[in-house]
């Protein structure tokens, strides 16, 4: 593949701040548990190369030869072994193909951005994640809730893409993370905003990340946009990426049902933080790799976003600060994010022992879309022997809400050998089973773009 510049970056924008903490405030980690990554590995062999690529290859020629419609690319040893892009902007027309600098709603995949950015604020001192969140957003009525417990999804608020459906709100108009807000603090006592206690158990909630984003906000003094492009977009060079509000209109990307019939606009879809970020495969792999070098964040601060917070589940599944983990028995972590909403389905794989990174995208409610993760045996032992990935069971930490930012969890049928084994060409012949899904909501009525 032709060369995409993953690191031309401008070390003098991802200088670190040297910012204090406030007065005790518990400190940024400095030492770590689980590094960064391999920093120097030795690049690929020929043949090397030729085994990983011939596989993808296979694995993904397979998978894709439906009606995928969408972008994927896996790499090792910032050596990209398979690029590809399938379908069109509009796949019911089949019009306008589909390129490298084609942005995708994320999704749920929108949350590592937050996250980090959150931990960015950390690392600067400019906020402490141990802190109450009423201290930063004024009027919130539980001093119990921390920013961390935010971060990983333990702060026992529910899911506003559910009680925001209530027919006391407004949903001829959109709204926004301050109304998410102001909602919150008038139903203070409502158990279908608040489960009464926080850090007790882990429990999915786009809430979570849209009051990160105002946080964000009031901390920074910048909006959300222009902190993303200021703090990891500009400085990365991820010139196809955005945060989307109604002015990207006209270029951002419909999504789709499995019919061919887009998804119209609905109330909730201004809110951000949980969502709302677009980009492309190779930005994502800038993102990916940034995260590695060291340059962006402490090894302190990394180990803190990749620790695990929800080990009350069975299981090896587990949450982190804006990532999705699998803890292996052998003590490897797969570090992933996955995301959902409408058609948009994404996924985004990272194993940091082999310094490799799978990322699809698609934009047709593709949902095989997921087993993207079958890969990983290629590169490294994460079956453990095993027919399949034992992750708990997908009620542990999924939204729950078909089409409204859920992200679906499989028990995951590995087919691939591992390495270094030579490569083998064989059918995909374990299917992805099926998330359970509730009863749908009632259909409400979408507003006017």
């Amino acid at each position: 593949m032709k060369g995409i510049g993953y690191f031309g970056l401008s070390v003098a924008l991802l200088v670190v701040s040297c910012g204090h903490a406030a007065q005790n405030a518990k400190p940024v980690p400095q030492t770590d548990s689980v590094s960064a990554g391999p920093t120097s590995l030795p690049p690929l062999t020929g043949p090397e190369k030729e085994h990983y690529s011939a596989i993808t290859e296979h694995f993904f020629d397979s998978m894709l030869a439906g009606r995928f419609n969408g972008s994927v690319l896996v790499a090792k040893n910032g050596v990209v072994l398979y690029e590809r892009y399938k379908g069109f902007r509009n796949p019911r027309l089949k019009k306008d193909s589909l390129d490298e600098h084609t942005a995708f709603h994320l999704a749920s995949m929108s949350k590592t951005f937050t996250a980090m950015a959150t931990l960015k604020l950390w690392e600067d001192g400019k906020l402490d994640i141990h802190d109450p969140v009423a201290k930063y957003l004024p009027g919130f009525p539980y001093p119990e809730v921390t920013i961390q417990t935010l971060l990983n999804h333990r702060s026992g608020l529910h899911n506003y893409v559910h009680f925001m459906y209530k027919p006391d709100v407004d949903k001829h108009k959109f709204l926004n993370n301050g109304d998410v807000l102001n909602y919150i603090i008038k139903h203070a006592h409502d158990r279908d905003v608040y489960s009464g206690v926080s850090n007790r158990h882990f429990e999915y909630s786009n809430t979570n990340y849209a009051l990160l984003a105002l946080i964000i906000e009031k901390v920074s003094g910048l909006s959300y946009t222009d902190f993303m492009n200021k703090t990891f977009f500009q400085p990365l060079q991820m010139g196809d990426t955005y945060v989307y509000d109604l002015s990207d209109s006209a270029k951002a990307m419909t999504s789709y049902y499995q019919s061919g019939r887009p998804f119209r606009m609905e109330f909730l879809d201004l809110v951000y933080g949980d969502k709302n970020i677009y980009s492309t495969v190779r930005d994502i792999y800038k993102w990916d790799q940034a995260l590695r070098s060291g340059q962006l964040f402490s090894k302190g601060v990394l180990d803190s976003a990749y620790s695990g917070y929800s080990f009350e589940k069975p299981g090896q599944r587990n949450y982190g600060l804006g990532w999705r983990m699998l803890m292996i028995p052998n003590g490897k972590k797969l570090i992933y994010h996955n995301g959902w909403w409408h058609g948009n389905r994404t996924v985004f794989i990272r194993m940091l022992d082999e310094n490799a990174t799978i990322i699809a995208l698609s934009n047709n409610d593709y949902k095989n879309v997921y087993s993207a993760k079958r890969l990983v045996d290629l590169f490294g032992d994460y079956r453990q022997g095993h027919e399949s990935f034992d992750e708990g069971g997908e009620s542990a930490d999924s939204t729950n809400d078909p089409g409204h930012g859920g992200e679906p969890h499989e028990i995951i049928k590995a087919d691939i050998p591992p390495s270094p084994h030579p490569p083998v060409h064989h059918p995909l012949h374990h299917p992805i089973k099926k998330a359970a899904h509730p009863i749908r909501k009632k259909k409400v009525v979408k507003p006017a773009v």
